[in-house]
C-alpha cells in the first residue's frame, strides 16, 4: 500500500527540484524527505530519481509516478469537498495567496461580500508576488491563488490544478509631464528612455520586455521595483518612463506625470484551486466572488494568452 504522504513528497520535490527545496515547502527535514523517497523507492521497488548536478531528476518510472500521484491527489481533494458538503461547509477558514494590486481590486471586495453572504467564512490573505502564489498552493501553503501568467506558469491542461480566468489587464505608458513626447508617446517614441520596471523574475517584467521587443527595441531598466506606487514616483521624478498595468493605476495621485493607453501588452489574471477542490464548498462561494468582482477592462479573459507565455 502506497502512503499518499509519500507522494506528496515525489511531487513537492519534483515540483522543486531538489530535495532541500522540497523540504522547506513541506516543513520537514530533508532527511525526512530523503527518507520517504527512500520509502517510495522500496514500495514502487524502482528508483523514481536520479542526480542531475545539484539537484535531481525523475526517472521514466518517476514520471509515472508523478502522473498517478497527481491523480490521486486530486482524488482526495475531490473526497475532502464532498465531504465538507455533506456537512454543509457554513463555517472555515482559506487561506488566499494574492498579488498587492488583484488585492485591492478582487479580493478585498469580494470578502468584504461574503462576511454578509457566508458570515462563517474566514478567509486568511497571503501578499504573493511573481510566481510565489502558484508556489504555496502546490506546496499546501494556501488554498486557493489569484495569479498572473508568466513563461513557464502552469498552463490550463496542468493537472495539479483547476484554473479559473477573471480578468485580462492592459498596461498604460507613463512619462514624466515634461517628457518631450507627453503629448503622444507611443512605445517606439520612448525607445531610448531610462526605463523603470518590475525585477527580472516578477511577471509583469516579463510582459514589459516582450511588447518592447514586439516594438523593435529591448528595453533599459535603470531602475526596478516591484511596487508599482514607487515606479510611478520615479517617473514623476523624471527617472525615466515606464508601462504599468492599469488597475496599479487607480487610487494614484498622477499631476506629476501623462499616462497613454498602449495596445498589446497585457497582464493576465486567473484563480487557481488544487485540482479537485474546486467543488468545496468553502471555496465555490470564493471563486464565484473572485469572478463577479473582477473588472470589465478592455479586453476578454477568455480570449487566447499573451504570447509572453509560450
Amino acid at each position: 500500500m502506497i502512503d499518499t504522504r509519500r507522494l506528496r513528497t515525489l511531487r513537492a520535490v519534483a515540483d522543486h527540484g531538489t530535495v532541500t527545496a522540497a523540504a522547506a515547502a513541506l516543513h520537514l527535514t530533508p532527511s525526512a524527505v530523503s527518507q520517504q523517497l527512500v520509502a517510495l523507492e522500496h514500495e514502487v521497488g524502482h528508483r523514481l530519481f536520479t542526480r542531475d548536478g545539484r539537484g535531481v531528476r525523475l526517472t521514466a518510472v518517476g514520471r509515472i509516478m508523478l502522473g498517478h500521484a497527481n491523480e490521486v491527489l486530486a482524488q482526495l481533494e475531490r473526497a475532502a469537498a464532498e465531504v465538507a458538503a455533506y456537512a454543509d461547509g457554513e463555517a472555515g477558514e482559506v487561506t488566499v495567496a494574492c498579488f498587492s494590486t488583484a488585492i485591492s481590486a478582487v479580493l478585498s471586495p469580494t470578502i468584504a461580500a461574503l462576511r454578509r453572504t457566508h458570515p462563517g467564512l474566514r478567509v486568511r490573505v497571503r501578499d504573493a508576488e511573481g510566481d510565489e502564489g502558484l508556489a504555496m498552493l502546490l506546496d499546501g501553503e494556501a488554498d486557493l491563488t489569484v495569479a498572473v501568467e508568466y513563461r513557464g506558469a502552469p498552463d490550463a491542461a496542468d493537472r495539479r490544478l483547476s484554473r479559473l480566468p477573471l480578468y485580462a489587464e492592459p498596461f498604460d505608458l507613463v512619462l514624466p509631464r515634461d517628457h518631450p513626447e507627453a503629448a503622444s508617446a507611443s512605445l517606439v517614441s520612448v525607445a531610448s528612455d531610462t526605463w523603470i520596471g518590475p525585477y527580472p523574475g516578477n511577471p509583469v517584467h516579463d510582459v514589459i520586455t516582450f511588447a518592447c521587443q514586439q516594438a523593435g527595441f529591448t528595453p533599459d531598466f535603470a531602475h526596478s521595483s516591484d511596487d508599482f506606487r514607487a515606479v510611478v514616483a520615479l517617473v514623476a521624478a523624471g527617472a525615466g518612463v515606464a508601462l504599468v498595468p492599469r488597475l496599479a493605476l487607480r487610487d494614484m495621485t498622477l499631476t506629476d506625470v501623462v499616462v497613454h493607453e498602449t495596445p498589446g501588452p497585457e497582464r493576465r489574471v486567473f484563480a487557481a484551486v488544487r485540482r479537485g477542490a474546486g467543488a468545496h464548498p468553502l471555496l465555490r462561494p470564493l471563486l464565484a466572488g473572485l469572478r463577479a468582482a473582477s473588472p470589465t477592462l478592455t479586453t476578454s479573459p477568455e480570449q487566447p494568452a499573451h504570447p509572453v507565455t509560450t
